[in-house]
């Protein structure tokens, strides 16, 4: 397996593990770059190390694949994605509709050239 994928699923099941630690009412969807690593690995057999099998709640000797699984049953049946300022907790924010907003030019009239 390539180092880079290791890597990769290692911060996701550190970002899984805080974002399961969330109350459920306060949690949000599960993250959509999730989605990626839970893909890539899903064949891959090598055992994962046994403190990412505790944290994703699996046996010892659970394979990067069983990783993955645990990772996509968090992600199916989701409708929505949250906002990444929403991750690992919804935000009670009274301008969480600007954040659609499109981005609109800076007045740089201020600074004379």
């Amino acid at each position: 397996m390539h180092p880079a994928a290791k890597l990769q699923f290692a911060r996701i099941v550190d970002e899984f593990v805080r974002w399961r630690a969330v109350a459920e009412p306060e949690r949000p969807p599960a993250p959509a770059w999730w989605w990626g690593p839970a893909f890539e690995l899903r064949d891959a057999a090598e055992a994962m190390p046994a403190g990412w099998c505790r944290q994703l709640r699996l046996t010892d000797g659970a394979s990067f694949a069983d990783g993955a699984r645990a990772l996509r049953r968090t992600l199916s049946g989701q409708t929505e994605l949250p906002w990444p300022y929403d991750f690992s907790r919804k935000i009670a924010s009274t301008d969480s509709d600007v954040r659609d907003l499109p981005v609109q030019p800076s007045d740089d009239s201020a600074f004379p050239p």
